[in-house]
């Protein structure tokens, strides 16, 4: 709250000197830049107020109480002699109560008729008191110029209406009130600096992990990733910053080891083909017989076809890891771009048995949805031994799209369930690049389903092999 406090009173003072460059630039200049100065500054003028406040309202209370107690003893004596001057025993000297200064009598034309003896011979004092009969002034006549508190009554004698004045010192008052005041001032000083150095010191402890973690930081460079920040072992926002930023690390770390380990396999991937095809180009060369030299050359364009196809899934992955999940979708009629696929691949190895409803439309794009689609049914044929089926529905309680692509194949270890997701994984000859595959098309789809905020596992169904993907977002469906 301080700190808003400080932003809102310094933009009021930029927006008036505004037309004071030179102004700014040195207020800009005087302005705090670290967080430990700014709050301690914070702190310091938040106590100065609260402090200048109480003070000058203990200095008020203390003042008016003692000036009270001064003039309750100023009305009494004067009261005193007001009884004397009924009963016409009003003497031309009256004595001093103590803690009164002096005692006036005037009667009606002004003429002084008593005082006191350190005012004997001196004309009327003639205060111009307040309404109440009360007044302050400095009594230069007593030769020591100081406050004096009046009170001034009216009393009946038999000689007619006399006036009496009596003044009291407020040395004391001001004397009291003067002392406080320094000794408050002391005090507020004393308090400001002990503040401001507490402040200044709770701020830099609460402060240095902060900068420890920013210098560790600063540290890590793209080949530091299992370098972690200093924790503190206090439970507090710092340390849950500092838990924050090594968890960060830590995925940061994960997906460079990823992004390595797909490099080299890509690599691998890559250098076992292409040495092939070099070599059955040299041989196709350097043979002399026709027939030879064709066969090599058909050889080599097969070579070609997976080398292009496995470009092509690493360039989809490169883009998939790019994108994020916060991109346009159009609706994509599921069922459509089932038949569409389908009808698309011609003559299956086995049988596809499809099972679908009316409609069923999610958000997405269209174009990996299909290659989603796709690389699951490549799989379902690659390892089916005598059918695939298809089969998509609605889910209307969690509002998603479920589709299911199961083949009668081998079934797939519960331990190996999530490892066929992974890149460039083949988990038996089965899976080899004889057979066409490169260990890419499940982690695509799995990848394309999780883009589209949707998943993608491997189910244990009996008899069969079950590829299901959840697709959420379900725009319509029927049947």
């Amino acid at each position: 709250m301080a700190d808003r406090t400080l932003a809102r009173i310094g933009s009021a003072a930029r927006r008036r000197l505004a037309r004071h460059p030179r102004l700014v630039a040195l207020v800009d200049r005087l302005t705090p830049r670290s967080v430990r100065a700014r709050t301690t500054l914070a702190a310091c003028l938040s106590v100065a107020v609260v402090l200048a406040v109480a003070s000058g309202a203990v200095v008020l209370l203390l003042g008016a109480n003692l000036a009270r107690t001064v003039e309750d003893g100023a009305r009494e004596q004067a009261q005193a002699v007001a009884g004397q001057a009924e009963d016409g025993r009003l003497g031309s000297q009256l004595p001093l109560d103590h803690g009164t200064d002096f005692i006036q009598v005037v009667d009606a034309s002004g003429r002084v008729v008593a005082a006191s003896q350190n005012l004997t011979g001196h004309p009327a004092v003639a205060p111009s008191g307040h309404p109440d009969g009360r007044s302050t002034f400095n009594l230069r006549a007593l030769g020591d110029e100081h406050h004096q508190r009046v009170t001034t009554i009216t009393a009946t004698t038999p000689t007619g209406p006399v006036t009496i004045h009596v003044g009291a010192s407020l040395r004391t008052v001001d004397a009291a009130e003067d002392l406080t005041t320094a000794a408050l001032a002391g005090l507020s000083t004393v308090l400001l600096l002990t503040v401001g150095a507490l402040t200044w010191r709770a701020t830099g402890r609460a402060l240095r992990p902060v900068e420890a973690i920013r210098a560790e930081v600063a540290a890590i460079g793209d080949r530091d990733l299992d370098r972690r920040v200093p924790e503190p072992r206090s439970d507090d926002e710092i340390a849950r910053l500092a838990g924050t930023m090594n968890a960060m690390l830590g995925r940061l770390e994960a997906a460079g080891h990823r992004q390595r380990r797909f490099i080299a396999d890509a690599s691998h991937e890559l250098r076992s083909p292409l040495t092939v095809l070099r070599t059955q180009l040299e041989v196709a060369i350097a043979h002399p017989d026709p027939e030879v030299r064709a066969d090599l050359v058909s050889g080599a364009l097969e070579d070609t076809g997976r080398l292009q196809a496995l470009a092509t899934d690493l360039l989809l992955l490169a883009r998939l890891d790019a994108t994020g999940h916060d991109w346009p979708g159009e609706p994509v009629d599921l069922v459509e771009l089932v038949g569409t696929t389908l009808a698309a691949r011609g003559t299956e190895p086995h049988p596809v048995t499809v099972h679908l409803p009316a409609a069923v439309t999610v958000p997405g794009n269209p174009l990996w949805l299909g290659r989603l689609l796709t690389n699951l049914l490549d799989n379902a044929q690659r390892h089916a031994r005598h059918r695939v089926t298809v089969r998509l529905a609605a889910d209307p309680a969690s509002g998603q799209a479920v589709l299911d692509v199961a083949n009668d194949g081998p079934a797939i270890d519960a331990a190996d369930r999530e490892k066929i997701f992974e890149r460039f994984a083949r988990l038996d000859d089965a899976r080899s690049r004889d057979d066409g595959g490169t260990g890419l098309g499940l982690p695509i789809a799995r990848d394309i389903a999780a883009i589209h905020g949707g998943t993608l596992a491997v189910l244990d169904t009996p008899g069969a092999t079950t590829f299901r993907t959840r697709l959420p977002g379900v725009v319509r469906h029927a049947g």
